[in-house]
């Protein structure tokens, strides 16, 4: 029997949401295939181990009866270290599947863990992780490839907002969007319509990141693709859409706004949807992704596609649009865990 450690919670402002996600995935994963464990990192960077793992949200898996402090240790020894009192056991553990979201959870660094510990793990690995997760090296790999998105500028902590005034309008045009370059579920990112307003995102996005992306406002549908799979990865037969009554499709919107909807299959055409289908398989090699990939697009009017961003660890909740594209493609919950695990690789 194969031993999967779910690793969860982490340092980053998707916490909470990591858990939410770790939950769903415990509630659906075959035990009866899989020798299940728990590995949850507090806010303060702390890994704690469970045999099990139950009741994560709101804090209460504290209250776990064989929770435990842990470790991930490097060279061969194919699990983690648990510490009962003064004593330290070695769990085995086959396959990490990281449901971890924002700083060191999907930008490489717990990547670089796992690597070190020479076990298989789900996901990108630490370049792709990376490169993924900094939404500037997203689009200098992607333009390269030819692959469209908005026009952008970067900005670091700092700046000079006339100067800043000036390049938006003569490069980018009002309004646009402001986002830390590093940074997931929206946290931080605002839409500015005047050097007032940009000034106020720029700094309110350089709370999150020391790098900011200002971004061309595109108008369109906002469209999303599933990627399963490594060298040989397939999308969703469907993609989504998201229609927020929200200005954007902010935090709120993701996770706690019940009016956003949700269509599946997106209201585009076959023709827009083999596009974005085609664009997304192009998007996932060019930055090696692997095990999976959530990819998201602006839907024009002209039926013209820019891709938006790519997550390479997208929420697992059971509202999130991942694994409902893929239910939606025929490929249930746990038949989605099962094609994760058998994706994991030591990379």
């Amino acid at each position: 029997m194969k031993s999967v450690c779910i690793v969860c919670g982490g340092q980053s402002h998707e916490h909470e949401i990591s858990l939410i996600s770790a939950e769903s995935v415990l509630s659906n994963i075959d035990r009866e295939k899989y020798a299940v464990h728990t590995l949850i990192i507090d806010k303060d960077g702390n890994f704690f181990h469970s045999y099990n793992g139950k009741n994560l949200k709101d804090g209460a898996w504290k209250e776990l009866d064989d929770l435990s402090p842990a470790v991930i240790p490097q060279g061969n020894f194919g699990g983690l270290m648990r510490f009962e009192g003064d004593e330290a056991r070695l769990v085995n553990i086959d396959v990490f599947f990281p449901v971890l979201h924002g700083e060191n959870g999907e930008d490489g660094v717990i990547q670089g863990v796992f690597k070190m510990s020479h076990t298989a793990y789900v996901g990108g690995g630490v370049l792709s992780s990376a490169s993924c997760m900094d939404k500037e090296v997203t689009h200098i790999r992607l333009d390269s490839a030819g692959i469209k998105t908005a026009p952008y500028l970067v900005v670091r902590s700092v700046f000079d907002i006339e100067a800043l005034d000036s390049e938006v309008k003569q490069k980018l045009s009002y309004p646009v969007f402001v986002k830390p370059a590093n940074a997931g579920s929206s946290f931080g990112v605002s839409k500015a319509a005047s050097m007032a307003e940009l000034e106020r995102a720029v700094k309110e996005a350089l709370k999150v990141d020391k790098k900011v992306l200002i971004e061309k406002f595109i108008k369109g549908a906002e469209v999303e693709c599933a990627v399963l799979g490594n060298d040989e990865p397939i999308t969703s037969s469907v993609i989504g859409q998201i229609a927020p009554t929200a200005e954007f499709y902010d935090f709120d919107a993701k996770y706690t706004d019940s009016s956003t909807q949700l269509y599946i299959p997106a209201k585009v055409s076959d023709a827009v949807s083999e596009k974005v289908k085609e664009a997304a398989l192009k998007a996932y090699k060019v930055m090696d992704c692997k095990g999976l990939s959530r990819i998201d697009f602006f839907a024009l009017e002209n039926d013209e596609i820019v891709l938006n961003e790519i997550n390479n660890l997208p929420g697992f909740t059971s509202i999130s649009m991942y694994p409902k594209l893929f239910e939606a493609s025929g490929i249930c919950y746990s038949e989605l865990i099962d094609r994760l695990i058998d994706s994991a690789e030591v990379k």
